[in-house]
Formats: C-alpha cells, sequence, structure tokens
C-alpha cells in the first residue's frame, strides 16, 4: 500500500517581524498525492507560511518536518534538497540564461543529480511544462504566462515530494491559468503534493482536495473546500470589517 502520510508538517509555526506578528503559531499538514489550497485576505501571512515552510524565513517558534525529519533549523537549499519545490508569485528567472539552463541548473543543484541525470530530468520538466520547443530562447523573451512555466519546470526539476506555489495564476487570463491546472493535475497522477495559494478561487478549487482559510496570521477555517469557505470567520474575513 502507497504511504500517504504526512510529507511535509509544521506545528505551532509561528514568525514574528519586531512586534509584528505574520503567523501565530498555525499547524499544517499536506500527505503524499494530496493537493491543498490556502487563501485569505491580503496580508492574512499566506506567503509568510509558505517560506516558513520552504526555509526562506526562519522560525521565531514552532517545528517543521519533512517525512518526520525535523528542518527547523535549515535553510532553502537544504529543504530543496530534502524534497520541497517551490514557485514564486513573481517568477525570478536567470535572465541572461537560456529556458534549458534554467532549468539544468535547478535539476543538478536541488535534485542532487549527476549530469546526465540531471539533463534527462530537465528535458522532461521542459517537456511537462510545454516548454521543450523553445529551450533555447533566453528566458528575458519571455512574457509572463511563459515566466510561470519556467518557474513551474525549475521546480519540478528539483524533484520535489512537494511543491509550494505562490500565486502562480497571478497576471494570467483564465484560459492561460487553465494552462497550467492542467500541469498541475500531471502532477498530481505522478504522486508530488501540492499547496497551492492563490486568490483565483473557481482555477483553485479545480485542483485541490482540501481548503485552509487565514486571516491576521491564524488559520480560521479549514476542510472540504466548499464548507471552509462557507464557514462564518471566512465569510467575515473576506465580507465583514476586518477585510484587508
Amino acid at each position: 500500500m502507497a504511504d500517504t502520510g504526512p510529507v511535509l508538517t509544521a506545528t505551532a509555526a509561528t514568525k514574528r517581524f519586531a512586534n509584528f506578528t505574520a503567523v501565530d503559531h498555525v499547524d499544517f499538514a499536506v500527505s503524499r498525492n494530496e493537493a491543498v489550497g490556502i487563501v485569505g485576505p491580503n496580508g492574512a501571512g499566506k506567503t509568510t507560511l509558505l517560506n516558513l515552510l520552504a526555509g526562506t524565513y526562519p522560525l521565531s517558534e514552532g517545528s517543521v518536518f519533512v517525512d518526520g525529519a525535523d528542518v527547523s533549523r535549515t535553510d532553502a537549499a537544504t529543504r530543496c534538497r530534502m524534497g520541497i519545490g517551490r514557485s514564486h508569485q513573481v517568477p525570478r528567472p536567470f535572465v541572461d540564461m537560456t529556458i534549458f539552463e534554467n532549468v539544468f541548473v535547478a535539476a543538478s543543484f536541488g535534485g542532487r543529480r549527476t549530469r546526465a541525470e540531471a539533463y534527462r530530468a530537465s528535458i522532461e520538466s521542459l517537456d511537462l511544462c510545454g516548454m521543450l520547443e523553445n529551450a533555447n530562447r533566453t528566458a528575458a523573451t519571455l512574457g509572463l504566462l511563459d515566466r510561470k512555466r519556467l518557474e513551474l519546470a525549475r521546480a519540478i526539476a528539483t524533484n520535489p515530494k512537494v511543491l509550494l506555489l505562490d500565486e502562480i495564476g497571478a497576471g494570467l487570463t483564465d484560459a492561460e491559468a487553465s494552462d497550467l491546472v492542467a500541469i498541475i493535475h500531471q502532477l498530481r497522477a505522478t504522486g508530488i503534493a501540492i499547496v497551492w495559494i492563490e486568490h483565483i478561487l473557481h482555477v483553485l478549487l479545480r485542483v485541490i482536495d482540501r481548503l485552509v482559510c487565514m486571516d491576521s496570521g491564524v488559520v480560521i477555517a479549514q476542510g472540504e473546500p466548499k464548507e471552509a469557505l462557507a464557514h462564518p470567520a471566512v465569510i467575515e474575513a473576506y465580507l465583514g470589517s476586518g477585510v484587508a
């Protein structure tokens, strides 16, 4: 039987910036073959939580585990090699390098592969993301959708157990976002766990199994997506006096 236990877990994850608490004792877990969405108003702490999971920010309190191993004091590079891949809301390619070179760097560094293995992984990632025929273009020539595709291909090339997606649909048309959804569905079929922050709810709901709703640094509701969105605290966060 396939292991469906948690691949990534956070307990009491907390991040303070001076006197401001951006994430306040959040418990979170995602299992293999699971897709979890995270939503909330601007300033809810969503991206900060993702940064704590990825190791981009150090924890003020709490712990993070990958496959049961405590990685709370490890940096983002170490966590990447342990299986945490991520994309950023604003793509950050190496603009003077080709699309292939961008992905090859990720496959070599994040995946701990030989040169030949990294080459094959790069080809596979680019093919999955619909970028293979443009592999020799420089990243500086890409429009927003193709930069998003490249960002996703780089994350996939690190051989992740769990993929953290931050607003990957932002700035795209519905048709463009649908292209990315199709790619993410293919990733799910391989067993990669997905954690996805997204403001475009109808896109997010096409992928996820479970929804986590945040406001003011805490989780205010979670569960089956439609039920979580109907929770009174979620309605208040979006429509009440506390909306940001």
